[in-house]
């Protein structure tokens, strides 16, 4: 194994080529592990859906730089640099340096809370810091310790039968590798009793299976077990869009989905299918947020490549 940071950071994108023979995403035979290879670069309003977290992730840029959309944020990512995100988000990705020559290559790694939890000790599930909420989504830079699990666990692929018992452990050492550097408390916060984190979540979980009703953010606050003042003030913290924010990215991205998806449904149609009462309104938000209205922006992606997005 090479000991250099520089000669971990080349071995990755030879593995993460190798095993990325088109474009897109491509599955592996290691269940959390997802690869992506696009060659050519876009903009969030051109060509891509928008994407959605569901579960906790770690995003490592192997090649190329993106670009991350997360409310009125923007994050810049290329190597060495990691994207953590600890819970449920809609989230906008574009890639901005790719080509045939030097495609843009990345990772996914998901894990479970459970993960987390088997990583903490208990006075870190019961420490300081119950009061605040830390951001859900953030960009790090990788250390060469962190870096070399990543390498042994693509490493697997090579040897498939290791993988039942290593890639766990592997795994497990990335988790640990985030929980122990700067942003590891954003994700201790989502598995630790009675910190704010915890309570947003339910009121997310809420809103994902819920964003087509009127929204009520008392019923939100109640969920989370909060008052309103102090529920607005954590959701903005931890996701970086008011409920109302959130909620109509939500509709957005599911509108876009079914006119990319659903040939025979309408503007009218997808604008109520997704919880708006005024087509008028839903095409002027969908304009704001993807650069055009809904008829050419299908249009455009029917036109266009689909080139499996992701973060």
């Amino acid at each position: 194994m090479p000991n250099s940071f520089a000669a971990l950071q080349k071995e990755l994108a030879v593995l993460v080529d190798r095993h990325t023979f088109r474009e897109g995403m491509h599955c592996t035979d290691i269940a959390n592990l997802v690869f992506f290879r696009h060659s050519i670069p876009y903009r969030s309003n051109r060509s891509a859906p928008p994407y959605k977290i569901d579960k906790p992730s770690i995003f490592i840029m192997v090649q190329g730089v993106k670009d991350v959309l997360f409310g009125e944020e923007r994050f810049s990512y290329g190597p060495p640099h990691y994207l953590v995100a600890s819970m449920d988000l809609p989230i906008v990705a574009e890639v901005l340096e790719a080509s045939a020559a030097v495609p843009n290559l990345s990772c996914k790694i998901e894990f479970s809370r459970s993960d987390i939890l088997e990583l903490l000790s208990d006075d870190a599930q019961t420490g300081s810091h119950r009061g605040q909420s830390s951001r859900s989504l953030n960009v790090a830079e990788m250390d060469r310790a962190m870096l070399d699990a990543v390498v042994r666990l693509i490493g697997l692929l090579d040897t498939p039968a290791d993988i039942p018992a290593l890639a766990p452990l592997f795994t497990k050492e990335i988790v640990y590798r985030v929980l122990h550097g700067e942003h590891g408390r954003s994700l201790r916060q989502i598995v630790t009793d009675g910190t704010p984190a915890m309570h947003i979540q339910h009121a997310i979980q809420h809103l994902l299976y819920h964003f087509q009703e009127p929204l009520r953010v008392s019923d939100l606050a109640d969920i989370a077990k909060m008052s309103v003042p102090s529920f607005h003030r954590h959701f903005k913290q931890i996701t970086a869009m008011s409920p109302i924010q959130f909620q109509k990215q939500l509709r957005l991205q599911e509108a876009r989905q079914l006119l990319i998806t659903e040939d025979a449904i309408n503007v009218a149609d997808t604008a109520f299918r997704v919880g708006y009462e005024s087509p008028t309104q839903f095409i002027r938000e969908y304009s704001r947020m993807f650069g055009v209205s809904p008829k050419k922006d299908r249009r455009r992606i029917k036109e266009t490549d689909e080139h499996g997005i992701e973060l």
